[in-house]
C-alpha cells in the first residue's frame, strides 16, 4: 500500500476513465511517469531558484554600487549558489527534452541574472579584501596551514592538542579575512565555472590580481630597462640596480609570485586549465620583466668590478629555481623559466670571459719600472684579493666552470694543482683555474723580479710578494681550494727565496771574517780584518735601508737569521783580537761597531725608513755599548 500510495500521488490523471485505461494509444503517450516526475521537480528547481535570484537581481547596479550578498546575508549567499547548481540542473535537463522551450529561455534567463549578480559580488570581494589578499598574507597563511598541519601530524606528544589550539588562537585577523575571501572566491568560480561562465570569471580575476603583481613589482623597484640604456649606465648606477634587484627577486618569487600562485589554485581548483591561463595571465608579463634584467647586465660591458654582482646574480637565480621551477610549472608560463635559465646561462658566460679578461690583464700588465724597496707589488695585491673574494663563491663558480677547461699548457706537473676540491668533482674544477690564475701572476713577478739591478733585492721581491700570496690563500677560502700541500710548498718556496737574498745580498761580509773567527792571528790581520768586515758592512747596510719586507713575521724571520750568521761569529773575533789593536794605535778608526751595535744595526733594516746611498750606520767608541749610536746622519 505505501507504494501504491506514492505512485498515486506523483502519477494521477484528471480522470480515472484514463488512468485505468489499458489503450494501447495510452502506453506510448510522450509523457511517461519517470518523465513527469522529473519535469516536476526540475520546474520546482527553475521556482526556488527564481525566487532568490530575482530577489538580488542587480538591476542595473555597478561595480562601485551594489549591496553585497556575500557581505550582509552569509547563509543566503550559500542558498543562492546552491539554487544556482540547482537551476543548472534543470536546464540541462530541458535541453534534453527541446531545446526551444519556454522554460528553457525562461531558466537561461535567469541563469543570466544570478551570472550577473555573481560577477559583481566575485569583483567586489576581490576589490574589497585586496589587503586580505595580498601575496604575502595569503603565502603566510600557507606557511601556518602546513605548521599546523605538521602539528596535527606529530604523534606520541602529549601535549600536541594544546599546541594545536594555541596555533588555531594564533591566527591573526588579516588571515581570518584571507580564508573567508577565498573561500567565497572559489564557491563563486566554481559556479561560474560549472555553468558555462568561466571566461568572465577570469577576466574579472586578471583585471584586479594582474594589477596587485604589476604593483608588487612597481614597489619592490623593477624596471624595465632596455639594453642600450643599460650599456650606457655608469656602474655605480647600474650596481645600485643590480643590488635593488637581489633583494626585490626573493621578494617577488617567495612572496609575490609564490602567493598569487596559491591564490589562483585555491580559487580555481575547479578547472586546471582555468588555473593555468589565469595564471600565466596575471605573472608571465611581470616575471618576464623580472628575469630578463641579469641577461641584460650579462651582456653588457664586461670588468672586472662587475664580476661579484654578476655572480650575486647568478647565485640569486640558482638558489631560487626550484621556488621558479614549481611556481611557473605551467606549459603557458614555460617562457618564464626559460627566461630564467637564459639569464643563468647568460651569467655563466659572462663569468667566464671575465675570468680569461682577468688572465690576460694579469699577462699583458707592461709596468717596467722596478718597485722601489723590493715590496709588495700593486699587482699582487690586487689580484690576490681578487681571487680572495672569488674563493666566496667557489660554490657558484665550481657550477659555472665545470665544463671550462684550461686551454692554456701549464708547465708544471698536475701535483701542483692537487687540492681538497679535486676529490670533489664540483670544486676541483675551479680549484684548479683559481691555482692556475695564481701561478700566471707568479710567473709574471719572475719577470718583474729581473728588472731589479741588485740580485739580491730580485730575491727580497720575490720573498715578499709569495709571502703576501700565501698569507692571503692561508686566511681565505683559499686554503680550501688549493689545499695545504699547496700552502706548504710556497712556503718552502718563500724561504728559498730569502735564503738567496741573504747568500746574495750579505755574502761580502760574510766572506770578511775569518772561517775561524777564535784562531791566532798578527794583530795587523787582525786590523786588515776588522777594515774589511766594517767596509762591507757599512755598504750592505747603506744599501738595504730603504728595502722593504712588509709581512712582520717574514721580517723578523730575516733579521734573526742574518743576526745567527753575523754577530756570533763576529763577537768571537771581537772579543779575541780586542785586547790586542788596543795595545797599537788607531782601535778607534779600526773597530767601528761593537757586537751590540750590529744587532741594534739589523734590527732597524726592511722598514724602507732610509733614502738608498744616503745613510750609514755610526760606530761605539766602546764595546760596552748599548745606545743606538749608529742614526742616520
Amino acid at each position: 500500500m505505501p507504494t501504491k500510495g506514492m505512485r498515486s500521488t506523483f502519477f494521477t490523471s484528471s480522470s480515472p476513465s484514463n488512468s485505468c485505461s489499458s489503450s494501447p494509444l495510452r502506453r506510448t503517450a510522450p509523457s511517461s511517469p519517470r518523465n513527469t516526475f522529473s519535469e516536476s521537480m526540475m520546474e520546482e528547481n527553475i521556482e526556488i531558484a527564481e525566487s532568490i535570484i530575482t530577489k538580488w537581481d542587480t538591476d542595473g547596479s555597478t561595480y562601485e554600487r551594489f549591496d553585497s550578498l556575500f557581505r550582509d546575508n552569509r547563509k543566503e549567499a550559500n542558498d543562492f549558489l546552491r539554487h544556482v547548481m540547482g537551476l543548472q540542473r534543470a536546464m540541462h535537463f530541458l535541453v534534453s527534452q527541446s531545446s526551444s522551450s519556454d522554460k528553457l529561455i525562461r531558466a537561461q534567463n535567469l541563469m543570466q541574472i544570478a551570472m550577473k549578480r555573481l560577477e559583481l559580488e566575485f569583483y567586489q570581494i576581490l576589490s574589497a579584501n585586496r589587503d586580505h589578499l595580498d601575496p604575502e598574507s595569503v603565502s603566510s597563511r600557507s606557511s601556518r596551514a602546513s605548521a599546523r598541519s605538521s602539528v596535527s601530524d606529530f604523534e606520541g606528544d602529549t601535549g600536541s592538542e594544546d599546541e594545536i589550539q594555541i596555533a588555531d588562537k594564533s591566527i591573526s585577523e588579516v588571515e581570518q579575512g584571507s580564508a573567508l575571501a577565498m573561500s567565497d572566491l572559489k564557491a563563486i568560480a566554481d559556479c561560474m565555472i560549472s555553468s558555462g561562465y568561466g571566461k568572465e570569471c577570469v577576466k574579472i580575476y586578471k583585471l584586479i590580481r594582474k594589477s596587485i603583481i604589476d604593483e608588487g613589482l612597481y614597489h619592490l623597484g623593477v624596471e624595465v630597462l632596455s639594453f642600450s640604456k643599460i650599456q650606457k649606465m655608469d656602474w655605480e648606477v647600474l650596481e645600485l640596480k643590480i643590488r635593488n634587484w637581489l633583494h626585490a627577486v626573493k621578494v617577488a618569487v617567495k612572496t609575490l609570485f609564490y602567493g598569487e600562485r596559491l591564490l589562483c589554485d585555491h580559487v580555481f581548483s575547479a578547472s586546471i586549465s582555468v588555473r593555468e591561463t589565469c595564471f600565466a595571465e596575471i605573472s608571465r608579463d611581470g616575471a618576464m620583466d623580472l628575469f630578463s634584467f641579469p641577461e641584460l647586465v650579462a651582456k653588457s660591458k664586461k670588468s672586472p668590478e662587475k664580476m661579484f654582482r654578476i655572480l650575486d646574480l647568478y647565485e640569486s637565480i640558482s638558489d631560487l629555481w626550484p621556488e621558479i621551477e614549481s611556481i611557473f610549472s605551467f606549459e603557458s608560463t614555460t617562457a618564464v623559466r626559460s627566461q630564467a635559465i637564459s639569464s643563468l646561462v647568460k651569467l655563466g658566460d659572462a663569468v667566464r670571459t671575465t675570468l680569461s679578461d682577468f688572465e690576460n690583464a694579469i699577462q699583458k700588465d707592461s709596468s717596467k719600472s722596478p718597485l722601489p724597496g723590493g715590496g709588495v707589488h700593486p699587482l699582487t695585491r690586487y689580484v690576490m684579493n681578487y681571487l680572495t673574494f672569488l674563493s666566496d663563491y667557489s660554490g657558484i663558480l665550481a657550477d659555472i666552470v665545470a665544463d671550462w677547461p684550461i686551454t692554456v699548457q701549464s708547465p708544471l706537473p698536475e701535483s701542483y694543482f692537487d687540492s681538497p676540491g679535486s676529490e670533489n668533482g664540483l670544486s676541483s674544477g675551479i680549484s684548479v683555474r683559481l691555482a692556475w690564475l695564481v701561478l700566471v701572476l707568479l710567473c709574471k713577478l719572475d719577470g718583474k723580479a729581473k728588472l731589479f739591478k741588485e740580485v739580491s733585492l730580485s730575491y727580497l721581491f720575490l720573498a715578499n710578494n709569495l709571502q703576501y700570496v700565501v698569507n692571503k690563500v692561508r686566511t681565505s677560502n683559499l686554503r680550501l681550494l688549493l689545499g695545504e700541500e699547496w700552502v706548504t710548498k710556497h712556503e718552502a718556496k718563500v724561504r728559498q727565496y730569502t735564503a738567496n737574498y741573504e747568500r746574495m745580498g750579505w755574502i761580502q761580509v760574510f766572506s770578511s771574517l775569518p772561517e775561524d773567527p777564535t784562531a791566532a792571528i798578527t794583530p795587523a790581520e787582525a786590523g786588515e780584518c776588522f777594515k774589511k768586515f766594517n767596509s762591507a758592512f757599512e755598504e750592505t747596510y747603506r744599501k738595504q735601508t730603504s728595502w722593504i719586507v712588509t709581512d712582520p713575521k717574514l721580517r723578523d724571520e730575516i733579521k734573526l737569521s742574518l743576526a745567527k750568521k753575523i754577530a756570533p761569529k763576529y763577537r768571537e773575533f771581537y772579543a779575541k783580537n780586542r785586547g790586542v789593536l788596543n795595545r797599537g794605535m788607531g782601535f778607534e778608526s779600526v773597530v767601528r761597531f761593537a757586537p751590540d751595535d750590529l744587532d741594534n744595526c739589523l734590527s732597524d733594516l726592511f722598514d724602507g725608513a732610509g733614502a738608498s746611498g744616503s745613510s750609514k750606520p755610526t760606530s761605539s767608541s766602546n764595546a760596552s755599548s748599548h745606545s743606538r749610536g749608529w742614526r742616520f746622519r
